[in-house]
């Protein structure tokens, strides 16, 4: 798949595309682009995706932080494996987003040669989102773009988003999340100096300064993960969480600010210096929520007993 930046660049041969965010590129996303691929296919088009960053309503409603499942990064490294020609990317701007949905649609004819307008199931696009599929296609017939909508994905009576998958990581269900993913969510960072609390106990833990600070974040508890550092990939608990048990961290309600959270990791059979480096983690399991423990002691048998179910959980990998 090529990557392409702006949207001025006429394909002679004509396209066959599909819009939208694309938040995780995940089993309904992949669905969507068969589609699309099938349909440019059979109409001997070139297949094509538009989409764009940031997100929307980070533009719309300046004080918006959205919490998505990649970065602008990690969500074209995953589209660039998928089965279609072109990957058009824009910056999502006010003068964008004032555009009526028959402007939009002309701006993609005249602009791209968009032969064949695929729509996402529950996509809506144009200022303020006002119109809809029958719209489209009346704007269509008048352009010249054929436009036909696309089935949804549906799997154990789920219709799979992002959205959903946003909510079943938020509630720690990360089995199912990884499950729609189609690969184990990940959360990337630099290692930074911590309180060293854990070191105190036998667990010394690389303390994790988010790289992408919008990124959505399992709910606060103990998770089973696998952590990359140097190329090297290690089996390792993860803690997300705001310490309620050290003296200096009182403890706070689950509905805390994320920005207050602490991420912390604990690799098991290693024992090098971490600062500065680049670490992603790749998380597999729930372990358990947060607890506020009676005493250091107590926190550390608590985690004796993590660590035994993490290598557990962790037996394949």
């Amino acid at each position: 798949m090529e990557v392409i930046e702006g949207i001025d660049h006429y394909m002679e041969d004509g396209l066959v595309l599909t819009v939208g965010f694309f938040d995780g590129v995940h089993a309904g996303h992949r669905f969507l682009i068969k589609q699309v691929k099938e349909v440019a296919d059979e109409e001997h088009l070139k297949s094509a995706l538009f989409t764009f960053w940031p997100h929307p309503r980070i533009v719309l409603h300046e004080r918006y932080k959205p919490r998505l499942l990649n970065s602008i990064e990690e969500k074209i490294n995953l589209l660039k494996m998928e089965p279609i020609d072109y990957c058009i990317r824009t910056a999502f701007t006010m003068e964008l987003a004032n555009l009526q949905a028959s402007d939009f649609m002309k701006m993609l004819r005249d602009k791209l040669n968009v032969k064949h307008l695929v729509i996402g199931y529950d996509h809506r696009f144009g200022r303020n989102r006002e119109e809809g599929f029958d719209d489209y296609c009346k704007y269509g017939q008048q352009l010249g773009i054929k436009v036909t909508q696309a089935d949804p994905y549906v799997e154990n009576n789920y219709t799979i988003s992002s959205s959903f998958i946003r909510q079943l990581i938020a509630v720690g269900e990360i089995n199912m999340a990884n499950h729609y993913l189609g690969y184990p969510y990940s959360i990337s960072g630099t290692v930074v100096k911590g309180k060293q609390v854990g070191r105190t106990i036998g667990y010394p833990t690389a303390n994790l300064k988010l790289t992408f600070v919008n990124k959505c974040l399992p709910k606060i508890g103990v998770y089973a993960v696998m952590a990359e550092v140097d190329n090297k990939r290690y089996k390792a608990m993860l803690y997300i969480g705001t310490r309620p048990t050290t003296p200096c961290s009182p403890e706070q309600p689950e509905s805390s600010a994320i920005d207050s959270l602490s991420i912390e990791v604990y690799l098991f059979d290693f024992n090098n210096d971490l600062y500065d480096k680049e670490m992603t983690i790749y998380v597999v399991e729930h372990v358990r929520n947060q607890h506020k423990f009676e005493s250091m002691e107590a926190l550390k048998q608590q985690i004796d007993k993590d660590k035994k179910m993490v290598l557990n959980m962790l037996r394949c990998y």
